[in-house]
């Protein structure tokens, strides 16, 4: 059996896609060579990849989001750049700038960090709005616009960005524009225990996370994109994308909610469905793929009331409602 993700597009058979479905699972096992505890974040990267779209990290100093990152780019053998946002940072230092050559007696664009595969946003939000959003057009279209010229960015291109939850001052709140840009939130926590006993083990033989020994690229660019060609040709009933607008619906209608899911919101989260259902193995989304990315693709995406957050609920327990009161269509 054949699959076309769209037309112009190589054609996956079956085969190939078990074997590239091997490759993401070799890149799953190489990171873990690095990042001990965090097989939740691993997977949420690969569907970021797979569903071509950004991942927000969010979580507390010390639990291995950088790292994660960086081991997650060696392992797909990716070029990988690092920003880190601070208050002084300016949008050309993202994009890139224009720079006068006086040999040349001409301006030329220098390329700003934006221009590599994958992209490492460290303290998103300890950036003004201005350079946040310079990230935008890059993260939507995949190009920099500068004095006129569009210049793509190369494929695949991905924005990992981390930010710390618990601390506020000097930090600037990303927008509702900016975050809708992440197809995923991932809530990195500390590990449990066994995890943690691994991690000490590891440094104390001299595991050093600077270097990465022993983490190595195990796919190669075009297994990568074939393999999001593939994700994107699994297929989807009228019954899964009518429960996908439910939902969407539902947070519309909370009580507790004063902006719910957009359009563009259920189509990441299809998105995001289709990429869990191909890791999977499944040819088709079923409402349990649907239900599994609800809410790292939607907790990012919804604000709740002032007085509900005041009363202390919180977003995931608003979209665990949604979940269980919309009809799962048989």
């Amino acid at each position: 059996m054949e699959n076309t993700a769209a037309a112009g597009t190589t054609v996956v058979d079956a085969g190939s896609a078990d074997a590239l479905r091997q490759a993401m699972h070799r890149v799953r096992l190489e990171v873990g060579k690095a990042v001990v505890g965090q097989d939740g974040a691993v997977s949420g990267l690969l569907i970021a990849l797979l569903a071509r779209g950004h991942v927000l990290l969010e979580g507390v100093p010390g639990v291995a989001k950088t790292l994660l990152v960086r081991t997650f780019s060696r392992a797909l053998g990716l070029d990988t750049k690092r920003i880190q946002f601070t208050p002084d940072l300016m949008p050309g230092d993202v994009s890139g700038s224009l720079i006068y050559d006086a040999k040349a007696g001409e301006f030329e664009f220098r390329e700003g960090p934006v221009f590599t595969n994958i992209v490492l946003a460290d303290e998103i939000n300890r950036t003004p709005p201005k350079t946040q959003a310079a990230l935008l057009e890059a993260m939507e279209e995949r190009q920099v616009s500068a004095d006129g010229v569009t210049r793509p960015l190369p494929e695949p291109f991905l924005v990992c960005a981390t930010q710390n939850p618990i601390e506020h001052e000097g930090t600037y709140t990303l927008p509702e524009a900016q975050l809708d840009r992440f197809l995923i939130k991932l809530l990195i926590d500390v590990p449990p225990r066994e995890s943690e006993v691994a991690v000490l083990r590891r440094h104390a033989d001299g595991f050093s996370p600077r270097e990465l020994e022993g983490v190595a690229a195990v796919v190669s660019p075009d297994e990568i994109r074939a393999a999001q060609r593939s994700a994107a040709a699994v297929t989807v009933t009228d019954d899964v994308l009518g429960y996908v607008v439910d939902l969407a619906r539902a947070t519309r209608q909370s009580p507790s909610v004063q902006l719910g899911a957009s359009p563009r919101a259920a189509t990441a989260l299809l998105a995001a469905a289709k990429a869990w259902a191909w890791l999977g193995g499944y040819p088709a989304i079923t409402p349990d793929h649907v239900q599994a990315m609800l809410v790292p693709v939607w907790r990012h995406r919804i604000r709740l009331r002032p007085d509900a957050e005041i009363e202390g609920v919180t977003v995931d327990a608003v979209l665990g409602s949604v979940l269980q009161q919309t009809p799962v269509p048989l």
